[in-house]
């Protein structure tokens, strides 16, 4: 399990086919050094076991349904990746409940400073910034005001939701830890919907008997 707290970026050196499978290869000095093969990392929200690893490189294979549902398969050599390491048993929750298991692609559209940068004020180290996403229609249901999401990996909060894209406000920290600094409108981002978001619409819209309020059901109910 992760939370969504990006500890650092990655780039990726490589993507080839070893026979049946995908295989990338990380630059993430740091985060690389902690690993031990068969460990489980977030890269860019896309929950990865650690193969070959050392102080400086990791490698990962990309199963079938990785390249189906995220962006991974389609990145060239140089791309910028958010890594998470898992959360610990008894570690304080920073963001939400996020498992690595991407639901979708969505389409940046937007990536722009809440002050203008014609303004004088404006200082790009500093100014938060408003994160546009064109959700696939699948994960419509899930997207709930002011309620979490993950966009490559990140932890986020839905600001407007208006039937296709969700808005998201991108404090400084985050915009220049993570990825998204790197990114322009037309890139795919990984999403993932809140898990508890996705339980609730599950249990809400299950298949229930229909019940019909008749006048014999209330007699035989005492009313």
């Amino acid at each position: 399990m992760f939370t969504g707290i990006v500890e650092q970026t990655g780039a990726l050196v490589s993507l080839k086919e070893t026979g049946g499978a995908r295989r990338i290869t990380v630059q993430a000095p740091g985060i690389a050094g902690q690993l031990r093969e068969g460990d489980s990392l977030a890269v860019s929200g896309v929950c990865l076991t650690a193969l070959e690893v050392n102080e400086t490189y990791f490698h990962a294979d990309l199963a079938q349904e990785t390249l189906d549902k995220t962006s991974l398969g389609a990145l060239a050599p140089g791309a910028r990746l958010n890594l998470e390491l898992p959360t610990a048993a008894g570690s304080p929750l920073g963001g939400h409940i996020v498992q690595g298991h991407v639901d979708g692609c969505g389409i940046l559209t937007a990536l722009d400073p809440v002050i203008s940068p014609a303004d004088p004020a404006f200082n790009q180290q500093t100014t938060d910034w408003t994160l546009k996403v064109n959700v696939p229609e699948s994960l419509h249901p899930w997207m709930v005001l002011k309620g979490s999401v993950a966009v490559e990996g990140i932890s986020l909060t839905i600001a407007e939701f208006d039937g296709t894209t969700i808005t998201m406000a991108i404090l400084p920290l985050t915009y220049w830890r993570t990825n998204l600094n790197t990114l322009s409108p037309g890139a795919p981002v990984n999403i993932e919907a809140d898990v508890l978001v996705k339980l609730a619409h599950a249990q809400m819209t299950a298949g229930k008997p229909e019940f019909d309020l008749t006048e014999a059901w209330l007699v035989a109910s005492g009313y």
